[in-house]
């Protein structure tokens, strides 16, 4: 088991990081801290193995902090800011995440960072578990992991950095970008219409001009996308 603190002054994303990480089970977290003053009190009482350090924190720095350790942890840099990576590296960080970076390269991350076999087979499990040809996938909302069929999925629409997950009798909202969901599916039942819209090919009613409908639904074909309904119609 690894043991992780968050240092981040923004709680949405001690919120991103903790969403990914219960996705991995070799992860747990032992703590939340908001400045840097509160992760060394935290670090003087409390052992851990891998540290989420943000930079630009007020008062100190995320790097000044980490200067302070005599035996830092491991440490991934989860910033905006691209202009200090090569400053992390010369202090031994693990990796280097610009916000906001997606499962696919936090999982990256931690595979450079914890290179053991329990990390291995943590992600192939996940890996195994998430492939579309298993007729189900786990979604994370609303503090609750949902088990989704794709046969109930009719469509899926893109809200700023979270997806609302449209099913039959339901509708799930889920911290991700559509672009990470869309791996998820099967491309043969599923098609992208529009840059914030994917739809169940067959849960489509009718096709008229430019837009869909799908049960009482009306959906926009995006001007870039008409390639793909055309595909569809042969």
């Amino acid at each position: 088991m690894t043991y992780y603190l968050i240092v981040d002054d923004e709680p949405i994303a001690h919120r991103v990081i903790e969403n990914y990480c219960e996705n991995l089970q070799h992860l747990k977290k032992k703590g939340n801290c908001y400045n840097a003053f509160e992760a060394i009190q935290f670090l003087n009482e409390n052992t851990v193995d891998l540290l989420f350090l943000d930079i630009n924190m007020p008062k100190l720095s995320g790097f000044d902090f980490l200067k302070t350790l005599p035996n830092p942890p491991k440490i991934i840099v989860t910033t905006a800011y691209k202009e200090f990576a090569l400053e992390g590296y010369e202090l031994n960080i693990s990796d280097y995440l610009l916000k906001p970076f997606s499962f696919e390269r936090f999982i990256k991350a931690i595979n450079k960072t914890i290179d053991t076999t329990q990390s291995k087979k943590s992600i192939a499990k996940l890996i195994t578990e998430t492939k579309p040809d298993v007729g189900s996938f786990f979604l994370k909302g609303d503090k609750k992991h949902h088990q989704i069929h794709f046969d109930d999925l009719l469509f899926v629409e893109a809200s700023g950095h979270f997806i609302k997950v449209y099913l039959k009798n339901d509708m799930i909202v889920s911290y991700q970008k559509i672009s990470d969901f869309e791996k998820l599916l099967p491309k043969s039942d599923f098609i992208r219409i529009h840059k914030s819209f994917i739809i169940a090919k067959n849960k489509i009613k009718q096709i008229e001009g430019n837009r869909i409908l799908i049960d009482l639904h009306k959906i926009p074909i995006g001007q870039t996308y008409k390639k793909n309904v055309n595909n569809l119609l042969g």
